[in-house]
């Protein structure tokens, strides 16, 4: 877009300012909020060289180009002042009014975000990336003209990214893609979208991106002359049908890069292989002439069904609407985007497209900002799911009665039922899709017509949680796992206590009332060694009251001691000789854990094993059982390699790059005419652990990955 180019181009105040009043009505007000930042940015200078102000100013024009109102380009012109001067919030809002101190309000907190304390197990890029995400849809919940200013003051960093050492701009682009494109994409606003997203992958992939505009450029030739000849023969046809010259335009495009690498990356295609390079879209003025243009298209070329999708009766949840469709003509494939003129000002601008032209499409559905609970999530947890939620292609599946929702890609049924309501999620028994009976957890296609059957006697789906795609559905699971975690750790306490004081688990429940002691928190004792300890001090402390000596010396031989068998330390009153495994579950290392005790044997089970519950029920002695803390985990990876020269030695560099120590190596465990099997042994720290089972699951073939601390590992 020339606007962004003539933006990249400024290095000085006043071009700055001019460019400002090019897009802007400068009030009164915008001018003072101008005239503060260029007074307290004054000796300031950006890694380039340039003045710091350019900075604000540019991203106030961006806003302003997008029809942001008077608060919204006063909040960007300020958005860097009081943090990075010692101009006061308080005098902003007595200056500005409380609008633009709320604004500025909020996007200082977004760039507070690496003061906040990280947590050391997990990698400090990953925290600073989840944690701006966050903050980000926490502002964006109370007014979300925030996340509109805060991806302009990204698109004008990344414009400029290349003042930067390459750490930095790998390091920026990274979470540029991860985080504030999808944002754009959905707040609508693919033109933004586009340009983060491609600037993004110029600094992240270059070689990708150098291969890929190199193709584009020697071919540019061809392509031009395929879009002319094509647009010529739509021409021809809408005019021959009744359309008038301007009742219509038609624009071309080459597919954009970024989009290029995607196609390439999900297909598993070279660059010559990507089918649909070449777009037209052709731009209407009312709906109706939208399924007229569709109509004289597919009389007259070869659709390809499979790939058409009407996105006008089935907007999508960012406001989106246009008819896609591809064509083969002359054995070239094209995509074919049908849309009306303000569909097409929604495409660009998205929500923005109500404030600069005060009308457009359908505004953004921004209830996906209130789906994520924030308090109830580790940082981590909330990146996964709002990334989850954020970055999917969408699909439209229909209640009975009609209703439509709009579910992420692979969502199954279950899915559905809880983005209806969490009730019908909690209960579901039975699903119809399209009349037929199907699995709660069968994928969903656009379309499906889905029918939950719930009983409130259903049985509880928290084993599903890898199984639902939508951060909704994985809450409630999580919830509903945490809630049968809390009841069996509850029954289990009391069966642990009364095994250590050799009483049964019902006769001592009601010693444990007599005496007055709390059972609500007794829980803890099944994860907590030190609360446990303090708990049977605490009920001998009751018992020896109004007992004799005698009974004090009897109960003073009760000793909770730690015995260390295998990968477990495991805490009793009475000896232990061996640790024993059931075939009902088969908990992972870091799994919680309890043991069923039995002459001197120890059963480890998982707390949601079944076969523990029924112990527990029948009042079978249980202990509390840690996994041993080694210092570096040690893993199994068994990989099938291409059998040729080089390809172990690659496999070996990539696990190298990603701090592991290879400490076994069997190759050719297994051979056929291609491939080899091969068996690799190497320790890591624990965070270092899902970004690498990522990396090499997503490059190669992967048989089995473990960590040889769980305890079937063998």
């Amino acid at each position: 877009m020339d606007f962004f180019n003539n933006l990249k181009k400024i290095d000085k105040i006043q071009d700055a300012i001019d460019m400002l009043h090019r897009v802007a009505d400068v009030t009164l007000k915008i001018q003072g909020a101008l005239d503060v930042a260029i007074k307290y940015h004054k000796n300031q200078k950006r890694k380039s060289g340039e003045p710091y102000v350019i900075h604000p100013i540019c991203v106030a024009s961006i806003v302003a180009f997008y029809g942001g109102d008077e608060a919204m380009i006063c909040a960007a012109l300020l958005h860097d002042v009081v943090e990075d001067t010692e101009y006061q919030i308080d005098v902003l809002r007595e200056t500005f009014g409380d609008d633009v101190a709320n604004l500025v309000d909020a996007l200082t907190k977004i760039s507070e975000v690496r003061k906040e304390e990280l947590n050391t197990k997990t990698s400090e890029k990953l925290l600073t990336t989840a944690l701006s995400f966050r903050k980000m849809l926490i502002a964006a919940v109370k007014d979300s003209r925030a996340l509109v200013i805060k991806i302009s003051d990204r698109l004008h960093n990344m414009l400029t990214l290349s003042a930067l050492n390459e750490k930095k701009q790998k390091s920026i682009s990274e979470e540029t893609l991860v985080v504030y494109a999808p944002i754009a994409h959905r707040l609508g606003i693919s033109s933004i979208k586009n340009e983060l997203e491609d600037r993004g992958f110029y600094y992240l992939f270059p070689q990708d991106y150098q291969k890929i505009k190199d193709y584009l450029e020697k071919n540019n030739q061809p392509f031009a002359l395929r879009l002319h000849q094509f647009i010529e023969k739509i021409q021809s046809l809408l005019l021959k049908n009744g359309f008038l010259e301007n009742d219509f335009k038609i624009e071309s495009r080459v597919k954009r890069p970024y989009s290029i690498y995607l196609k390439m990356q999900r297909k598993g295609v070279s660059i010559d292989e990507v089918l649909d390079l070449l777009a037209i879209r052709v731009i209407v003025k009312d709906d109706l002439s939208c399924y007229r243009v569709l109509g004289l298209m597919h009389r007259t070329f070869k659709p390809i069904m499979s790939r058409f999708k009407d996105y006008i009766a089935l907007p999508k949840e960012n406001g989106y609407q246009t008819i896609h469709t591809t064509l083969f003509d002359q054995s070239l494939v094209y995509e074919i985007q049908i849309r009306t003129f303000d569909m097409h000002k929604s495409a660009q601008y998205g929500v923005a497209a109500h404030w600069k032209y005060k009308s457009g499409g359908l505004a953004p559905n921004m209830d996906w900002l209130h789906n994520f609970e924030y308090q109830n999530h580790s940082i981590e947890e909330f990146y996964e799911l709002a990334k989850n939620d954020l970055y999917q292609e969408d699909i439209v599946v229909f209640s009975p009665a009609g209703d439509t929702y709009t579910l992420p890609v692979g969502a199954v049924v279950l899915d559905f039922a809880y983005a209806v309501h969490t009730e019908i999620g909690d209960n579901a028994s039975k699903a119809y899709i399209n009349n037929q009976k199907a699995s709660l957890l069968q994928t969903l296609k656009s379309g499906d017509i889905v029918r939950i059957v719930t009983n409130k006697n259903a049985l509880p789906k928290y084993t599903w949680i890898d199984e639902v795609k939508t951060s909704r559905a994985k809450s409630c699971l999580k919830a509903q796992r945490q809630n049968r975690i809390r009841d069996i750790e509850k029954k289990s306490a009391i069966n642990m206590l009364a095994s250590f004081f050799n009483k049964h688990h019902k006769a001592f429940e009601r010693f444990l009332a007599i005496k007055g002691i709390a059972t609500q928190n007794l829980w803890k004792i099944t994860h907590d060694k030190n609360f446990l300890f303090e708990t049977i001090e605490n009920i001998k402390a009751k018992v020896f009251e109004n007992k004799g000596l005698f009974a004090k010396w009897r109960f003073n031989l009760i000793k909770l001691k730690s015995f260390v068998v295998e990968r477990f330390v495991i805490y009793s009153t009475k000896g232990v000789n061996e640790v024993l495994f059931d075939c009902c579950c088969h908990p992972k290392y870091g799994d919680e854990i309890l043991g069923v005790y039995s002459n001197q044997r120890v059963v480890v089970h998982h707390k949601l094993c079944d076969r523990l519950f029924e112990e527990i029920h029948k009042g079978s002695a249980i202990v509390l059982v840690e996994w041993v803390q080694d210092k570096l985990p040690s893993f199994r990876v068994v990989v099938a390699l291409e059998d040729k020269k080089g390809s172990i030695a690659k496999f070996l560099t990539t696990l190298a790059q990603n701090n592991c120590n290879i400490t076994g190596l069997n190759y050719a465990a297994y051979k056929n005419q291609f491939l080899v099997h091969c068996e690799i042994i190497f320790e890591t720290e624990k965070k270092y652990v899902k970004n690498i089972k990522d990396i090499l699951f997503n490059q190669y073939k992967i048989i089995d990955f473990e960590n040889m601390q769980d305890a079937y590992q063998d």
